[in-house]
């Protein structure tokens, strides 16, 4: 049986449809394991009185800072991660803008990793287990 430059095309397509759907299922199954950690996070916050702050969102310039709206606890020193107090996951940046300085910003929750900062510069990167242990036990209250 001879295959035709179509029926091969077709099975590339199909090959790359399954690997995709396999990607997405491993993504949504590791995004379900890092939100459970999140919300022990929120849970284990609350507990210790560990103070929630009034979240602010970095311009990308890195010079202004962005009302949000959002209260909750920065997960790096940096305070470039956060999560509120309902267990979301945000990236704390937003677009340069005037009309931001003046109004705030809305930022959407992401979702979270289970390993933080993949792709980072070397020693960046860590399990969000260790980062959220790490923010319990530092009783310091992280604001902008």
């Amino acid at each position: 049986m001879h295959m035709t430059e179509g029926d091969w095309a077709d099975r590339r397509r199909d090959a790359a449809g399954e690997q995709a759907a396999r990607l997405a299922r491993k993504r949504a199954a590791e995004t379900e394991q890092a939100q459970v950690v999140l919300t022990g996070f929120v849970a284990a916050a609350q507990q210790q009185a560990l103070p929630v702050v009034e979240l602010r969102a970095r311009a990308q310039n890195g010079r202004s800072l962005y009302r949000t709206g959002l209260r909750g606890w920065y997960l790096r020193r940096n305070c470039s991660l956060a999560v509120d107090q309902e267990a979301n996951f945000y990236l704390m940046t937003a677009p340069t803008s005037l009309s931001s300085k003046v109004r705030g910003v809305t930022l959407t929750p992401s979702d979270p990793p289970l390993i933080v900062g993949v792709g980072g510069r070397d020693g960046e990167s860590m399990p969000l287990t260790e980062l959220t242990a790490l923010r319990l036990n530092t009783k310091e209250t992280w604001d902008r």
